[in-house]
């Protein structure tokens, strides 16, 4: 039976599995509410898989959700991060600061973080020009603060590179590269549990943002989309999100999400067929969230993410040869492909 989708973000220590605990931790200004933190009892001490965002509230979350397992913060022995965004890693990096354990990430976040850390808001400036929204949306882009991010942000100690298997006290977690959601993301499987992991990768309700990073992929659909598919050849598990309640099947929630997108390509092609040709053009004309909110509904934020989604679905049309794109005085625009 799925996880009620109205209690997941009710605090504490949740046991998924004989020795897995879901912790939610809050986000602040967010609409996602939380986010799942694990704990993996782990000889004397917990792994954690995510960390959280390094607020005060969601330290002191992660702090009251840890004694009532009888841990303490310095009782973290190693942080294994799904990705780089701010809700999953800064906090770890707070921690590390203090007790010094050690996090991992996935390989594919060097650029991003390497952009971050280096202050580069000129990608973020030439991607807004390519989309055709660099006079909607370059006060959101100008708002980025490099002194926040120095602080809140810092290198790994281990980066994972490929599929490999992290022996702990009492089980094996199988970290595999799923690049989309952002370019390094990683799920860890527990194969012998039956439990993935998953981050932000797949998440029972919505669908993760795709293209909104720094340091953006060639093709973040693509990635995405491949991603999912990898997950088939492996055995269904148990879903265990960052977002969102515990869910029994990772494998029709990935047909879901590939549906979805499917979906979504449709969409985004007729939008184009209907005269849409930049991508601000094209993410003014179609509907947003699960309730089909209009694009003027959302606040700038949002809409900077949708903006971002729709660049990624319409590179991935005209990779798939289905839409024709050319450079207009440095902006994308894209046409019904040519016979």
């Amino acid at each position: 039976m799925t996880t009620s989708s109205t209690a997941w973000t009710e605090p504490g220590a949740h046991e998924v599995a004989p020795g897995v605990y879901r912790m939610p931790l809050p986000m602040p200004n967010d609409g996602l509410r939380a986010v799942n933190v694990y704990a993996i009892e782990d000889g004397d001490g917990v792994v954690l898989v995510d960390a959280g965002w390094d607020v005060p509230e969601a330290r002191e979350a992660l702090r009251s959700a840890l004694a009532s397992l009888g841990y303490e913060l310095a009782d973290v022995r190693r942080i294994l991060a799904t990705h780089v965004h701010r809700d999953h890693y800064t906090l770890g990096v707070s921690l590390r600061r203090e007790f010094g354990m050690p996090i991992a990430l996935g390989e594919g976040e060097r650029p991003t973080l390497r952009a971050m850390l280096d202050e580069d808001t000129a990608g973020r400036m030439g991607e807004l020009r390519r989309w055709g929204a660099e006079g909607h949306l370059a006060e959101l882009a100008a708002s980025y603060d490099p002194d926040v991010v120095r602080r809140s942000f810092d290198w790994p100690d281990e980066w994972i590179d490929d599929v490999v298997d992290i022996e702990l006290n009492k089980r094996v977690l199988r970290a595999v590269p799923t690049p989309g959601h952002t370019r390094g993301h990683l799920v860890f499987c527990d194969t012998g549990s039956g439990l993935l992991f998953s981050g932000d990768h797949v998440l029972p309700h919505i669908t993760p943002s795709i293209g909104f990073e720094p340091a953006m992929a060639s093709s973040p659909l693509g990635d995405f989309l491949r991603s999912l598919s990898r997950l088939r050849d492996y055995a269904d598990m148990r879903l265990l999100p960052a977002h969102g309640p515990v869910a029994d099947s990772a494998h029709s929630r990935v047909e879901e999400l590939l549906e979805h997108h499917d979906r979504r390509l449709a969409d985004t092609a007729r939008a184009v067929s209907d005269g849409a040709r930049t991508v601000y053009e094209t993410a003014g004309m179609l509907g947003w969230t699960r309730r089909a909110r209009s694009f003027a509904e959302l606040d700038e934020f949002n809409r900077f993410l949708a903006v971002a989604e729709t660049a990624a679905h319409l590179r991935l049309l005209a990779e798939r040869g289905l839409l024709d794109v050319r450079s207009v005085d440095g902006v994308d625009h894209y046409s019904p492909a040519t016979p």
